[in-house]
Order: structure tokens, then C-alpha cells, then sequence
């Protein structure tokens, strides 16, 4: 059985802050049997230093109370994590981990025998999903953190179950916050381009997709998500590594086990499908309006259905990845300048942004 990650791997590109990922899917074969009890704490030998500063020799205690509150998910595609909302038996994890499927099974730490759960509810744009358990006796929520408050140099955990080794636990620290990363598209399963993702260097395996990335206070403040591949400059990347933050995984998570869809996607959007241009010499050269929404803000601003967007701001946006990086990283209402080719003109246009439709 596959470790779910689309660990998910992508090349990087970084143009004004902003993470524009790419190729490829690394997936990783499960090489032992899960077993939830055991435990697997991939650390460096010597600690880093707490958050505050001060050495620390161990952090057990943290993973003795966020381990319970992580959970192996598996289909019949693959393997990956959750993390447990509530004692109602939802728990919120990838949209890539669950994939197509609609029923799965769950595996609690001390408890052997697997769990069945359904699928509440899904939303790819964001790479989360919602699923409850049939059965959530014992089960521990986890304690979330306000990742609106996590720093740069912040001492963090990665928890998860990587190439199905149950409660595997991997150290580092938040790399930088308020990154947009793309992630690629696999089979069965859209790519998705995430705003405001933290970056970490704590090791993100095939696998640990959909588990906890905690602080040493044992708060969860990301859903680990992506790894980053591939090279760059003849050198092989390592160390980089994505969660989405525990404040929108929390509001998109909750919308769907309220209503089972989500219902405001806090995410920009023109108004139009969009789709590759290409040149003559077979590069990118463009993006191409296809359709145009009726009533929305690229209706309202004057565009057209062969339109081709050539920036975004002041972003060249050779791909719908790139402009699809811009807007993740943009809000509803805000302007948006674009520059744009109709029949051999080049023209200006200043529209302002919709909202992107939930689920």
C-alpha cells in the first residue's frame, strides 16, 4: 500500500515571497506493519534549544500528549494521517489523503484493531477533508495553537505516521510563515495552491500527510501537507517542508461538519476559468481566459473569453499556477491590475477580486 503525501513533492520556484511549485509525485511503499503503539522519534542527537531560548534535552512529554490526538487513515489507495477535532469522532486531514474514497480505516494510538469512518465532507482548494469515525470512544482532541502567532525560528514537531510507521515524530523549526505554495496534481486528485503555508525544516515523509505539526507546548498549529524536491542550482533540495495553519484547517474543518460543504472560502478569485497558453516554441506564454462568470469581477472589468493574462499585478504569470499563486495570495475586494492581450493589443485592466466559491 502507498504512503499518501503527493510528499507530494514539487521544484520550486520563489518570486516575491511566494512558493510556485511544480513536478512530480514522490510516493513511498508502507514497509512495515502499523502498529500505533510504537513509537519512532526521528531526532537529532543533541535536542534543539526550546523556544524560550533554554536547552532541552527531551521532548517526550509533548509527544506523550499530542501522539493520542494523531490517527493512521488508510484506503484503498494509500496510507496517511489525521488529527482528531472532537469527541464526536471528526477529524480533519488532506483532501489528497482522502482522495476519492468515502469510507476508510482509522487506527488509534493504543488501540490495535482499526476504526471505520466516512467522509463528511471535502475541499481541495485548501488540500483538506473531514472524516468521522463510527465509533469515537476513547478518542483525545487535539489541543489547537493560534498560528497566527507562530514565529520564524519556532521550535516544532512534526507528528505522523511516514511509509506507515505508526506515531513517527521528526524535529525542527518554522523555516519562515506566510508562504504560497502550489502543490501538483496526481491522479484522481486536482492540485491546490495554499495561501499563507508554513514552512518548516522538521522532515515531512510519504505519509505523514494530514498529521499534526505541533509546538513544544503540544498545540497543533499546521497540517503538514508538502515536501519540497527536486534540485535547485545542481544542489538537491532538503529540509523544506509545508503545513497549512491550524487557524484555516480549524475554520474550513468546521464549516464542513456543520454543513457538510464549505460555505466561505476566504480566498480570491477573477471570476473567470482560466487555462495554458502556449507559444509557438512550446513554452508557456500566457494564461487564457476560457470562460468568463457572468455578473463577476472579470465580467465587470471588460474581459473576455481569449483574453490572455500576461500579469498579475506585477507578476509575470506564464501558467494558471502562477496566477492561481498571486490570488492565494490576494483577499477578496482588493485590486488586481492586470495586463492582457486581446488580438495583438496589449491593454490594462483594474478589476476587483471575488470571492472563490466554497464547495
Amino acid at each position: 500500500m502507498k504512503s499518501m503525501q503527493r510528499a507530494r513533492r514539487a521544484g520550486l520556484a520563489v518570486v516575491a515571497a511566494a512558493v510556485i511549485g511544480g513536478s512530480g509525485v514522490a510516493i513511498g511503499a508502507a514497509t512495515a506493519t502499523p502498529s500505533p503503539a510504537a513509537t519512532s522519534v526521528q531526532a537529532a542527537a543533541s535536542a534543539p534549544p526550546a523556544a524560550d531560548g533554554g536547552a532541552r534535552a527531551s521532548y517526550a512529554d509533548v509527544v506523550r500528549q499530542v501522539l493520542p490526538s494523531v490517527v493512521l487513515i488508510s484506503t484503498g489507495e494509500g496510507l496517511g494521517s489525521g488529527v482528531v477535532l472532537d469527541k464526536a469522532g471528526n477529524i480533519v486531514t488532506n483532501a489528497h489523503v482522502a482522495g476519492q474514497a468515502t469510507s476508510f480505516k482509522v487506527q488509534v494510538s493504543g488501540d490495535p484493531a482499526p476504526r471505520t469512518a466516512t467522509l463528511v465532507g471535502s475541499y481541495p482548494p485548501d488540500d483538506l477533508a473531514v472524516i468521522r469515525v463510527d465509533d469515537p470512544a476513547g478518542l483525545q482532541p487535539a489541543t489547537f495553537g493560534d498560528s497566527a502567532g507562530a514565529r520564524a525560528g519556532d521550535v516544532v514537531l512534526a507528528v505522523g505516521n511516514p511509509l506507515g510507521l505508526s506515531g513517527s515524530v521528526t524535529s525542527g523549526i518554522i523555516s519562515a510563515t506566510g508562504r504560497v505554495v502550489a502543490e501538483p496534481a496526481s491522479a484522481g486528485t486536482p492540485g491546490a495552491t495554499l495561501p499563507d503555508a508554513i514552512q518548516t525544516s522538521a522532515p515531512i515523509n510519504p505519509g505523514n500527510s494530514g498529521g499534526a505539526l505541533v509546538t513544544t507546548a503540544a498545540e497543533v498549529i499546521g497540517i503538514p501537507t508538502l515536501t519540497a524536491g527536486g534540485s535547485a542550482g545542481g544542489a538537491q533540495v532538503q529540509g523544506i517542508g509545508f503545513a497549512i495553519p491550524s487557524n484555516l484547517a480549524r475554520d474550513i474543518a468546521q464549516q464542513i461538519i456543520t454543513s457538510g460543504s464549505v460555505t466561505n472560502s476566504h480566498r480570491a478569485a477573477i471570476g473567470a476559468q482560466v487555462g495554458a497558453v502556449t507559444g509557438q516554441d512550446g513554452n508557456p506564454a500566457g494564461t487564457g481566459i476560457v470562460t468568463v462568470t457572468s455578473g463577476g469581477p472579470a465580467d465587470r472589468a471588460g474581459l473576455r473569453a481569449g483574453d490572455v493574462i500576461r500579469t498579475a499585478g506585477r507578476t509575470p504569470v506564464p501558467d494558471p499556477q502562477a496566477l492561481a499563486g498571486v490570488l492565494a495570495a490576494a483577499r477578496p475586494g482588493d485590486q488586481l491590475t492586470l495586463s492582457v492581450e486581446r488580438g495583438g493589443q496589449e491593454l490594462t485592466v483594474k478589476l476587483t477580486l471575488g470571492e472563490l466559491p466554497g464547495s
